[in-house]
């Protein structure tokens, strides 16, 4: 069997989902839907109507609350107790036909990737929103839009080079994580610090 593809596929659905999970399912589901990927058994279901309505409105909605400097952070926040296990289960049903091992060596890949994109996106927003404008705000979100989308297109058509790009990334998150939070302690002890004198 060639691991190459099952690992790519897990880990790349993991890594999209903990930067826009709505969006991830819905351009499966829509992407399925109109015969441009094969999918997996187990993500068909993404292409019934229905699922695709509500992973579609819920894409339009975080596409929406995304674009709103602050709000983002606790949109975020909430977020963080749906992206990763969505992200951990969307990997595991993705490679579910192969067995049920690799479906749990699946999951675990798919929501550590996931867990990795998301603290970092979030952790980053809480920094870019201590900017006055909102332009830094929408130049990030659209770019993490895009590259949900460009994760699931490579998924299926280049799962050699999404391994490289994806070795990359962690080598990237390995390095901002530290630095993220460093940062994201900052700004809490200066909110924290606001807040007193205003108490």
């Amino acid at each position: 069997m060639d691991i190459v593809a099952p690992i790519a596929m897990a880990a790349g659905l993991g890594w999209a989902s903990g930067l826009r999970l709505y969006a991830v399912l819905f351009f499966l589901g829509a992407l399925g839907y109109f015969g441009v990927i094969a999918l997996p058994p187990d993500l068909e279901i993404l292409t019934h109507p229905a699922v695709m309505l509500a992973a579609g409105t819920l894409f339009a909605i975080e596409f929406g609350a995304d674009k709103i400097p602050g709000f983002d952070s606790i949109w975020d926040a909430f977020q963080t107790f749906v992206r990763i296990p969505g992200g951990a289960l969307l990997a595991a049903a993705a490679v579910a036909d192969h067995s049920a091992a690799l479906a749990l060596a699946a999951a675990l890949l798919g929501g550590t990737f996931a867990a990795g994109a998301h603290f970092t996106k979030a952790g980053s927003r809480v920094l870019i929103n201590t900017s006055p404008e909102p332009f830094s705000n929408w130049a990030a979100s659209f770019t993490e839009d895009a590259l949900a989308a460009g994760m699931v297109w490579f998924v299926f058509k280049y799962p050699l080079a999404l391994l490289v790009i994806l070795i990359l990334l962690v080598a990237l998150t390995a390095w901002l994580l530290p630095k993220l939070w460093r940062g994201v302690r900052g700004v809490l002890a200066a909110t924290r610090r606001i807040f007193a004198t205003a108490g």
